[in-house]
């Protein structure tokens, strides 16, 4: 179905070079783990992530990362992972936000409104595609005392998920599998629902990762998704549209970036019966989900949020970045550390502009559900 080549699966190699950058890290958080990495190993990770990343948007240079997707999406979680938390916490998405409701209280309720809709309850097996370290997991089995078992290629971020879903003591319901979305090793028909909070952006080709999910999922099973699209407004041939695409992948590990209509065909073509769907950022809320990132302190609800979006703004990211470069320059942070807050930057600047001029969303909702007469 896909024209890109599917990664190696070298499961071996990847946890052998976990162990040599992370080390035991995993027990810990934020620039604390970061300092605590092995310094050649971090430069081998910075040097195999940015070799993709030099201004090229020509089509050759897009090609080159989509049929290196595995080990681009791979090298940016190894680099970016520390900083994730340390700035935005365990669930690595946006939100929508209202008055009254603290960053963390949003956050929840994003996951729950997603199993909400997906109707997932405690008699479910759920898989939880590119599960990051397991934040939304942990939350969506608290609301709903289903079954969830996480999928990721990233072997820290899998160490992490387990170390929470222990210290939380729910692991009796969260279980994590290293593996490719673009090839799962699960059994066709195994799960009862699906799901994927703003991870199968990273795929060269949606339409391959949508089918691997249909594959995996029962019959009259759900499949509920925040995709990363660009809108119907976004222009391809736009010089200004493109580099706030391009700013948008680079900064986060993206092969590329797809528009809402490719999206929802490629769900169609593997045979989804599309129920729902709704951009839940093109509505009228008073504070836009792109606010922690804008710095905008006026829409803080709390004390904690005003350190989280202190953080996560302009200003919030300048400081780190020169922390980070001075650790650095001292010996202390991996080399290269640096250059991932750049990208980071980039990355939050565009994101703003593109939910600023509605080119760009975070939250484009589908629910999605396999026909109970499917035939795989």
């Amino acid at each position: 179905m896909s024209p890109v080549q599917l990664a190696e699966k070298n499961y071996e190699r990847d946890e052998q070079f976990t162990k040599a950058l992370h080390g035991e890290s995993y027990k810990k958080t934020g620039l604390a783990a970061l300092i605590s990495k092995s310094k050649d190993a971090a430069s081998v990770a910075n040097e195999g992530y940015f070799k993709h990343w030099d201004g090229g948007v020509t089509k050759e240079d897009e090609t080159k990362r989509l049929s290196d997707y595995s080990q681009l999406t791979h090298h940016y979680y190894n680099l970016v992972t520390d900083f994730y938390e340390y700035g935005w916490g365990s669930s690595f998405h946006f939100s929508r936000y209202y008055k009254g409701e603290a960053f963390r209280q949003a956050t929840a309720r994003h996951e729950h409104y997603l199993a909400y809709k997906m109707n997932i309850n405690e008699n479910m097996k759920v898989l939880d595609v590119g599960c990051g370290v397991g934040g939304p997991g942990r939350e969506i089995t608290r609301f709903t005392d289903c079954e969830i078992v996480g999928l990721n290629n990233n072997d820290y971020q899998i160490e992490r998920a387990n170390y929470y879903a222990k210290k939380y003591k729910l692991d009796d319901k969260l279980s994590y599998v290293k593996g490719d979305f673009m090839q799962m090793d699960f059994e066709p028909e195994t799960f009862d629902a699906v799901y994927a909070i703003e991870a199968t952006v990273h795929a060269p080709v949606l339409e391959s990762v949508y089918s691997e999910i249909y594959k995996v999922l029962k019959p009259g099973g759900v499949f509920g998704v925040y995709e990363w699209v660009m809108t119907d407004k976004y222009d391809e041939t736009n010089e200004e549209h493109r580099k706030i695409a391009y700013g948008i992948e680079v900064g986060d590990g993206i092969p590329k970036m797809y528009s809402r209509e490719v999206a929802e065909q490629a769900l169609k073509n593997v045979g989804f019966e599309v129920e729902y769907q709704k951009d839940l950022a093109d509505v009228d809320d008073d504070i836009p989900w792109y606010y922690p990132l804008a710095g905008d302190l006026k829409y803080c609800q709390s004390l904690s949020d005003l350190y989280t979006v202190f953080r996560t703004s302009r200003l919030g990211r300048l400081i780190t970045t020169e922390a980070v470069g001075l650790m650095e320059k001292v010996g202390i942070a991996p080399k290269g550390s640096k250059q991932v807050t750049h990208a980071l930057e980039d990355a939050a600047i565009n994101l703003v502009e593109g939910g600023r001029q509605k080119l760009f969303t975070p939250m484009m909702l589908y629910i999605a559900r396999k026909p109970e007469n499917a035939k795989d």
